[in-house]
């Protein structure tokens, strides 16, 4: 106990490295207009596509950061574990993606150790 806190387990650290890891993504997804890449998006105009993507995060950090911190942790583990896994996979698919703007070292030394951490997590999810 710390200040009549106790300390987070391993297993949360372990994941909130990776969840910031994803808010990093998120970032430079922003700078790079991966907006570009989704249906809905690529053929609107620049700013609003650019004001419709970062927006959209707003409610979607809401709502991650409620049910990491509520009984429903465990399952929010797993969903977004497996999302993190899945989102590293189609990266990898679209790495030729002629308007993926993701395909710089800075970039995938983001995306992919994601993918990597969220699956030991995962497993270490399994042992506990």
């Amino acid at each position: 106990m710390v200040g009549g806190l106790s300390m987070p387990s391993f297993l949360l650290v372990f994941f909130l490295f990776n969840f910031s890891l994803f808010l990093l993504h998120e970032m430079d997804a922003i700078r790079r207009s991966e907006w570009k890449l989704f249906i809905v998006l690529k053929d609107m105009e620049e700013s609003k596509a650019y004001r419709v993507f970062t927006f959209i995060h707003l409610p979607l950090y809401t709502i991650i950061l409620c049910f990491l911190f509520s009984k429903y942790q465990t399952v929010t583990f797993w969903v977004l574990d497996s999302f993190f896994i899945i989102h590293a996979i189609l990266h990898l698919f679209f790495e030729k993606h002629p308007r993926n703007g993701l395909k710089n070292t800075f970039s995938r030394t983001i995306i992919y150790p994601m993918g990597l951490l969220a699956t030991i997590h995962f497993l270490l999810l399994f042992q506990n």
